[in-house]
């Protein structure tokens, strides 16, 4: 028997013998070696002020927070809702306990192109109060204009884009539902049946009355560090997850009960990311789940799912141990064509990294990747992206704690922490960076969601973030030391639009790196659907596409440091070259 089938019989539900509580280890963080003293070349500047992003991220209390609810946060979304090749930033809003105070609403701010922002929110008829936690963008009804999904605690909302610079709420005839106490989480388009249409999945994280929901401190284990906190998740009943399979004229249907998806169960979801893990050419599902085992939901390719998490041995840590996954990466670390996962975790806790061998199976490289050094900080949204343009993705995580009353007792977990960086040395190694790299890192925020894009079309990637009872940051990133890069713009034809759940492998100088269009990652999060390679010292690149709905592409000699957007069938169609600032 091998250890994945006897972790499977060994996994219990998160409500037996676990009590109240959230998911917490004491693990030692791994001894760090000797500096690489090699340059990196990106340095972060926030620069959200001057940009316009000044309105702050109402969540919950200030100096106190009573229930879960307030400590969790919501994510963000770099998207081009208009179609000028200029990325705009969706921020959402929460709320507080006594009611929601002026200026806490969504908002959504529209890019001027000189490096500033103005909020349209009025305008687009986006402007709504509640508490808003999950994204996903695709253009659902194939014409050309991306839509928006929200979740809430308490809802959600289906946006349909009409092309003029507006939204229409268009959710009460949509067929999409949840109760009034469903605590709605991750969410991502996805097209899982193929047909050029994207469906919709939906997680909660549990169910949440305030009239039921003990106080904190109330039950035993309601208490960290010997500081009452909050209750939950566990001893909350479990979340679920729900499939909608788009019908094609406005309209879903529930499918959750006819394709599996139900089978889901004893967990608190999380972020979702849709990507094609063991490359058969249909999207699978995985599931950052908080406290309690993580899902990967395969595609049977027949309208089916089955839960292989444990199996494919990306569940749990190498040691069988659950952890509080709550942000989750989709990239290609090691450059062998294959999309790896990289999941965040709570303080005391090391992240993970899933090695991915293309077929369906990871193993957990994180203590020898360089990684298990870190264990200090509360870890949400996350990225697998190559930072400094030299050919090698690195990792970025925001960090930040949910309990401010905890510093005064405890100081050595602060509520307001840094941005981390670990960048790829290259032979499955990484180092970790704070400071060198830039005061847009090195600053403490108590944050959460993290979009990531090239909000100012200077050729490498910006990092705006999800910072509780503050503006948001927006990481400008100045890259130095020539290395060269390229951007894939897909437009599916017979797939989907928005080409969300295409692959691109890139091949430069013998490297060959995959990336996936993905409607969301990082915690709650939608990136630039432009997908970003560095390139380092090559001047050129082939591309491989696997499109959505299967068929593959191959485009050779391709140049670099410029924008190419492919459409499905018809190769290059567009070719744009950026001017640095």
């Amino acid at each position: 028997m091998t250890r994945r089938s006897l972790l499977s019989l060994l996994a219990v539900s998160p409500l037996v013998a676990r009590g109240q509580g959230m998911s917490r280890r004491s693990v030692m963080p791994a001894p760090r070696g000797k500096p690489s003293g090699l340059p990196f070349h990106a340095k972060f500047t926030d620069v959200a002020a001057d940009a316009g992003l000044r309105a702050p991220v109402i969540y919950g209390g200030v100096d106190r927070k009573l229930y879960l609810t307030e400590t969790i946060g919501c994510g963000v979304a770099f998207l081009d809702f208009d179609n000028d090749g200029w990325l705009d930033i969706f921020v959402p809003s929460g709320s507080r306990l006594e009611g929601a105070p002026a200026g806490a609403t969504n908002r959504l701010y529209k890019n001027n192109r000189d490096g500033t922002f103005t909020d349209v929110t009025e305008k687009a008829g986006l402007r709504r109060t509640g508490w808003a936690c999950g994204l996903a963008v695709g253009d659902f009804n194939n014409d050309g204009f991306d839509d928006l999904f929200v979740t809430f605690w308490g809802g959600c909302a289906l946006y349909r884009n009409n092309g003029d610079g507006t939204f229409t709420d268009i959710t009460e005839n949509s067929g999409i539902t949840m109760a009034p106490n469903q605590w709605g989480s991750g969410c991502t388009f996805v097209d899982y049946n193929r047909d050029g249409r994207l469906d919709l999945l939906v997680t909660h994280y549990t169910d949440f009355d305030l009239k039921l929901v003990p106080k904190m401190g109330e039950a035993a284990t309601c208490n960290w560090k010997g500081v009452p906190v909050p209750c939950g998740p566990r001893g909350l009943p479990p979340g679920g997850v729900r499939l909608y399979r788009n019908n094609g004229d406005g309209t879903f249907a529930d499918v959750t009960a006819a394709s599996g998806i139900g089978k889901a169960t004893g967990s608190y979801p999380m972020t979702v990311s849709a990507a094609d893990f063991d490359n058969d050419g249909w999207p699978d599902i995985y599931i950052a789940c908080d406290s309690t085992a993580s899902f990967l939901l395969k595609n049977n390719g027949d309208g089916t799912f089955k839960e292989i998490g444990l199996e494919a041995g990306v569940a749990l840590n190498e040691d069988g141990m659950e952890q509080s996954g709550m942000g989750v990466a989709v990239g290609d670390y090691n450059l062998d064509g294959n999309l790896d996962i990289f999941k965040t975790h709570f303080a005391d806790d090391t992240c993970i990294l899933y090695r991915n061998n293309g077929k369906g199976s990871f193993d957990d490289v994180t203590v020898a990747s360089g990684l298990g050094v870190e264990t200090r900080y509360t870890c949400w949204g996350t990225a697998m992206v190559d930072l400094d343009n030299d050919g090698q993705p690195d990792l970025f995580f925001a960090t930040g704690s949910i309990y401010p009353e905890l510093e005064a007792k405890v100081p050595a977990y602060p509520f307001e922490t840094p941005r981390v960086i670990f960048r790829n040395l290259g032979g499955g190694k990484f180092e970790e960076l704070i400071e060198e790299a830039g005061s847009g890192v090195s600053a403490a925020h108590s944050s959460r969601g993290c979009a990531f894009g090239d909000f100012d079309n200077d050729g490498d990637m910006d990092v705006v973030v999800i910072n509780l009872n503050e503006p948001p940051s927006l990481l400008r990133n100045d890259v130095t030391g020539g290395g060269h890069w390229l951007k894939v713009k897909l437009v599916g034809t017979k797939s989907n639009r928005s080409a969300i759940g295409a692959t691109v492998v890139v091949q430069y100088g013998g490297k060959k790196q995959a990336q996936a269009v993905l409607s969301q990652t990082s915690f709650y999060s939608v990136n630039d659907f432009r997908l970003h390679f560095g390139l380092g010292a090559e001047k050129t690149a082939a591309l491989e596409i696997r499109w959505p709905n299967g068929g593959m592409e191959r485009i050779e000699n391709v140049e670099a440091d410029q924008l190419v957007t492919v459409k499905e069938g018809a190769g290059v169609v567009k070719k744009e070259r950026f001017s640095k600032a």
